[in-house]
């Protein structure tokens, strides 16, 4: 990390990025866990948000990015919410058979 950089983040002071870091932050999250372990989540209402994704209406930007960068429709899908919907109902299971046991 450069010297400005380690600064700004200690002063909590990050640099605005534009929304493409997002696409490049999924690529590397799928490289290093796989497709199956990567999911997209935001914070419209009090986070920073990139430049070029300052609400909801923008989010069909990183869909096309990915389908660009040769992620499949399945493989967008699952970063998208599958996954995400995946580890809650794994939860949920959890939880059901701990509550069995009470």
């Amino acid at each position: 990390m450069a010297e400005q950089e380690k600064q700004s983040t200690a002063e909590c002071k990050l640099p605005h990025v534009s929304w493409e870091r997002i696409v490049e932050h999924i690529d590397h999250a799928v490289k290093v866990a796989g497709i199956d372990h990567v999911g997209l989540g935001s914070d419209f209402d009090g986070a920073n948000m990139p430049y070029g994704m300052e609400d909801a209406t923008k989010l069909p930007k990183i869909t096309e990015a990915l389908l660009q960068k040769g992620y499949t429709e399945g493989d967008v899908k699952k970063i998208l919410g599958e996954n995400t919907l995946h580890v809650m109902t794994e939860v949920e299971g959890v939880s059901r058979e701990l509550n069995a046991r009470k």
